[in-house]
């Protein structure tokens, strides 16, 4: 996850977060973490889902995803989005939301478009990026039911 996140174009984290610090993030209690990995157990990316809100909101969740540099093009990203909805509808989400996907992140926004989610808005200058300064963020939603 290092060189996603020190990359400082797609993930809101310090791009100096400590394994500690991360691990403590992508584990927190409120969130439910999978991991993909190949034949021979290597780490190809790894998501979390929590709901998106607390008591009446947490119905709708959340999802954070981060592919490995070294897997990038093997569709990845693609197949822990399609876990993620099943595993969602298993526990009763009702539908998922994306609260920062980064506009200049044009192949995240076509991926799930391609996955039936919307942007359903578009905050300005949300996500400070480490080479373009201020740019755009867009909140994505997929109703599941």
């Amino acid at each position: 996850m290092q060189p996603v996140l020190a990359a400082g174009d797609s993930y809101p984290t310090a791009m100096d977060i400590t394994q500690e610090a991360a691990r403590e993030y992508w584990f927190a209690e409120e969130k439910t973490t999978h991991v993909a990995v190949n034949k021979n157990g290597d780490v190809l990316g790894i998501y979390y889902i929590r709901p998106n809100q607390p008591a009446l909101g947490a119905h709708i969740c959340n999802c954070g995803y981060v592919v490995d540099v070294s897997a990038r093009g093997q569709g990845i990203a693609s197949k822990m989005c399609e876990h993620s909805q099943l595993f969602a509808r298993e526990n009763g989400y009702r539908g998922m939301q994306y609260n920062l996907v980064v506009s200049t992140n044009k192949g995240a926004v076509r991926l799930w478009q391609k996955h039936g989610f919307k942007i359903i808005g578009t905050v300005p200058e949300a996500f400070n990026h480490k080479t373009m300064g201020y740019v755009d963020a867009h909140i994505m939603f997929k109703n599941l039911v």
